[in-house]
């Protein structure tokens, strides 16, 4: 089950997630490789991380989960978010250079299926960036914030998975090293654990972040998938009725 859109954005707006936030967005800096001109598509709810790298892309696109739910994004623009199922997302093959998932691949349906359909429309030498709970982590444990619920993740889980689906796994980096505390004294040591953690106890960040690229030397199997999800809307309006002259 996908994590609600409404405690997603609650959790990014307290001071835990802001936090959280800086932690992680530092550690994708240090494995994101600038493409100007790239075409960007965020899977999850990657809202907060897009801001930081949209300035380089030719564009940016926030593809949301029908399960979690969606939000208009960027805030004063034309809205770029598109409410999606994973397994089929609304774009043509080798269209896009770079897909960003947070919270997205710990509550895919079929992960295998996703990945699947990211290499899809990714384009030849495009690149996947996951950041997904870790298996070890205190956070995985920790049901308060969005990194507690769902799928977690070891290192080597991560790596299989993204070799099975013809993704050649690269950089890594982790973060999440300060507990998921809500105390402001603990709060205030983050940087602390942060710099402490990844030099003493790296196995154990409450994040995992993989950077894979696209594996052209081998091709997926072709298959016509039929879909296992049936979307109606939550509200169907039915008219107001109307009465026969004379009743």
């Amino acid at each position: 089950m996908h994590a609600d859109i409404v405690d997603l954005r609650q959790f990014y707006h307290s001071e835990l997630g802001r936090l959280a936030e800086q932690s992680i967005a530092m550690a994708l800096s240090s494995i994101w490789a600038r493409m100007p001109e790239e075409r960007l598509v965020g899977l999850g709810y990657a809202v907060p991380y897009l801001d930081r790298f949209r300035t380089d892309t030719e564009r940016t696109f926030a593809f949301m989960p029908a399960g979690q739910g969606a939000v208009n994004w960027p805030m004063g623009s034309a809205s770029s978010t598109a409410l999606i199922f994973d397994e089929e997302l609304p774009l043509p093959d080798s269209s896009i250079d770079r897909v960003l998932m947070v919270h997205s691949l710990e509550f895919a349906e079929s992960p295998r299926e996703t990945l699947k359909e990211l290499w899809r429309v990714l384009a030849p030498g495009g690149r996947l960036v996951i950041a997904v709970p870790n298996r070890r982590g205190v956070w995985a444990r920790m049901e308060h914030t969005p990194f507690g619920s769902g799928r977690p993740y070891s290192r080597g889980q991560l790596t299989s998975l993204l070799r099975e689906t013809n993704f050649t796994p690269g950089a890594t980096a982790e973060a999440l090293f300060f507990p998921p505390s809500k105390l402001r004294t603990v709060l205030r040591l983050r940087r602390a654990f942060e710099r402490v953690g990844r030099t003493l106890w790296p196995a154990f960040s409450g994040v995992i972040i993989v950077e894979a690229q696209k594996r052209l030397y081998q091709g997926l199997p072709v298959a016509v998938r039929a879909s296992r999800r049936v979307f109606v809307p939550v509200l169907a309006p039915r008219g107001i009725p109307t009465t026969r002259d004379g009743a």
